[in-house]
């Protein structure tokens, strides 16, 4: 059952994408030729008002907005390629924008589910905390950043941590509204709260619940939705600094897995379900921000290619021809196919047994 929810997360997720693209040509003027879920031969189409044609095509992964003059030159008037600046970001970068929003409106409706949020504060530290670092932390201490990055929720903490790497670390708590900067904590023995030695930063955490008003509400709805942008923009720092490789990533096979694994290990059907939605909002998060890099057949790559060739239109009196582009952009788009079925076979490969001695 959990396998076919997360298929049709997808198909959402998607089809939300696609029809940003959509929304925003037809408010721009721009025409239409089709509106496709999933991509191969059509198994399903129906013409729409203004001549778009809506359909669902065999394979479950991906869709598009066929729009005019998208990828080659037109005349016509209603063309993409005949629409001014602003109205061509506003296009290209609709699809992203609604991937964000759909996230963020699930992210809401669960958390008018939430009977409150964790603040994660201090429960003090240990005794040899202030002879090393020359003041304390001082029990409700509120956890505000940690090297410069804001901690939104409770579990930001174990993130930050892990990616200082066990280097010292700048802290900064709020007491009583006012922040408290703490430089260049190190790892050191020290005692932990039953008097035990341990390796850390001599600081003791804990959590207390913020009642859940309709502000609340609000308000951890816009942290967790930052939050997961900015764990998307951590993993891609970790990738071009080595600290993690493609064998780490995950396509739609080991997301449907892991979403699964999510379903399954849930105490209800109820739990599951909010734990699916939850997983799908920071993967809709995680579309929105990635469709957005200036890569060439992305989004981004568009908006990327659209100021470009706007600045050298204004400085040589020449417009770049969209035939560069449209090559430029099938040439990322066999090399980030290749890279999809190479993520794929990889997740395929890490759900088969592993054989060895019983």
């Amino acid at each position: 059952m959990y396998i076919i929810i997360a298929i049709l997360l997808f198909g959402i997720l998607i089809a939300a994408h696609e029809w940003g693209h959509f929304i925003a040509a037809r408010l721009c003027g721009v025409t239409v030729h089709e509106f496709a879920i999933g991509m191969g031969p059509q198994v399903w189409h129906k013409e729409g008002k203004k001549g778009t044609v809506f359909s669902l095509r065999a394979l479950p992964i991906g869709g598009f907005c066929a729009m005019e003059g998208e990828d080659t030159e037109s005349d016509d008037p209603h063309s993409l390629n005949n629409q001014g600046f602003w109205k061509k970001i506003f296009v290209f970068a609709a699809g992203a924008a609604m991937n964000f929003l759909v996230g963020v409106l699930i992210i809401l409706i669960l958390n008018f589910q939430a009977a409150g949020f964790l603040v994660p504060v201090a429960a003090g530290c240990a005794p040899e905390f202030e002879s090393v670092n020359g003041a304390a932390l001082v029990e409700g201490d509120v956890f505000y950043s940690i090297n410069g990055s804001r901690i939104y929720l409770a579990n930001d903490i174990d993130l930050l941590l892990m990616l200082a790497k066990r280097e010292p670390i700048d802290l900064v708590v709020l007491r009583d509204g006012e922040k408290v900067e703490f430089h260049q904590l190190a790892v050191g023995t020290f005692s932990d709260s039953e008097g035990n030695p341990y390796e850390g930063y001599g600081f003791y955490r804990s959590a207390v619940v913020k009642e859940a008003t309709l502000g609340t509400r609000l308000q951890y709805t816009w942290y967790n939705s930052i939050d997961f942008v900015r764990t998307v923009w951590f993993s891609l720092k970790m990738l071009v600094t080595g600290g993690a490789g493609v064998n780490d990533l995950s396509g739609p096979v080991g997301i449907v897995s892991t979403i699964n694994e999510v379903g399954t290990q849930s105490a209800s059907i109820a739990d599951a379900l909010a734990n699916i939605a939850y997983f799908g909002a920071m993967i809709a998060v995680n579309l929105a921000v990635m469709n957005l890099l200036p890569i060439p057949a992305l989004d981004g790559g568009h908006i990327m290619f659209l100021i470009v060739s706007t600045i050298a239109e204004k400085l040589f009196r020449k417009k770049i021809p969209m035939k560069y582009e449209a090559a430029i952009n099938m040439v990322f788009l066999i090399l980030l196919m290749s890279l999809m079925l190479f993520v794929t076979f990889n997740d395929v490969m890490k759900l088969i047994p592993k054989g060895g001695a019983q």
